[in-house]
């Protein structure tokens, strides 16, 4: 029997200081993102936007070492994937705003002589926005490229069970460090998105809360919230902002905080340098005096085991024949 291709699709980032503007004028060129003025004006704009922006957003890269760390993390969970699936598999990686391109993964597979894919999104929570991007930027490539295999896609496992068990393991592990569980209270902090996007049946918001509920269901006693961080411009978002939660919860005389980052598999800028740093040192303004993070999933067996286990469910939807 012929391989089958796992297909990791995550948003990339930039891998040096250099590749920062290019790698935000990508993204603020992406129309399922964000719709800027008319769609023929829109790369103009981006470019725009990005020169105002670039400049800050390469000192955040240079404080978090010179770069996104996202490339190396998504290509090691392909290597340990590979490792948990077996000979019959191969991992590539595609990423949606930096290298490696969706475009240069399907050449990859191509050259390997592989004709059944598995495309599997690292976004646990489905949006149009994210997923939504990379299956619509893996079919235009897939259109115009030489390979026609047989695929499936895997768009989200927001509850898949063995995820639950993935961020349970991490929340127990942040949780043992503190003295007494009972007074530290357990911040979920995730991407923000544009609330026209909710409004429009985008299903982001149900997806985060039911995570949040099948975790809490795990961890009685302890305090919960639920807030979103990362948003830029002037639309309307999510709210209560990670910003704001975090006021709230300083006035009401909390101190110890334990982040849990969801939507967010991997290290990356929002959790190294968005979390890690300025949100801690405006914890810290406020008075809470122990604010720690829980770990990010990575590489970490359980999740590994997961993503094993969504592979070889929808393998099983692929066609026969080699």
């Amino acid at each position: 029997m012929s391989k089958i291709a796992v297909l990791l699709l995550q948003m990339g980032g930039p891998d040096s200081l250099d590749a920062v503007e290019p790698f935000l004028y990508n993204l603020f060129s992406d129309r399922d993102i964000i719709k800027i003025g008319p769609a023929f004006l829109q790369p103009s704009i981006a470019r725009m936007i990005v020169k105002r922006r670039a400049p800050k957003s390469a000192a955040n890269y240079r404080a978090i070492g010179g770069k996104s760390p996202l490339r190396e993390l998504t290509e090691y969970q392909a290597s340990e994937l590979e490792k948990a699936l077996g000979d019959g598999y191969r991992c590539f990686v595609a990423m949606r705003y930096w290298k490696p391109f969706t475009h240069e993964a399907l050449t990859a597979i191509r050259q390997a002589g592989i004709s059944r894919i598995v495309a599997l999104s690292l976004y646990p929570h489905y949006s149009r926005a994210t997923t939504g991007s990379s299956l619509n930027e893996l079919e235009k490539c897939l259109a115009v490229s030489k390979l026609r295999p047989a695929i499936t896609l895997v768009r989200q496992f927001f509850d898949h069970p063995l995820y639950i068990e993935a961020l349970a393991e991490k929340i127990e592990q942040g949780l043992s460090g503190f003295p007494d569980r009972s007074r530290v209270q357990l911040f979920f902090s995730a991407h923000s998105l544009p609330q026209s996007f909710i409004a429009e049946g985008d299903p982001y918001l149900d997806h985060i809360q039911a995570t949040v509920r099948l975790l809490m269901e795990r961890f009685g006693g302890v305090a919960h919230h639920l807030a979103f961080q990362s948003r830029a411009g002037p639309v309307k978002w999510l709210e209560p902002s990670t910003q704001d939660k975090l006021k709230e919860l300083a006035g009401q005389g909390h101190t110890q905080i334990l982040m849990v980052p969801l939507s967010f598999v991997s290290d990356h800028i929002e959790t190294l340098h968005e979390i890690d740093i300025e949100y801690r040192e405006e914890a810290h303004k406020l008075g809470i005096t122990d604010f720690r993070r829980m770990e990010s999933l990575n590489s970490s067996p359980a999740f590994i085991a997961c993503l094993a286990e969504l592979v070889r469910s929808a393998q099983t939807t692929l066609a026969e024949g080699d």
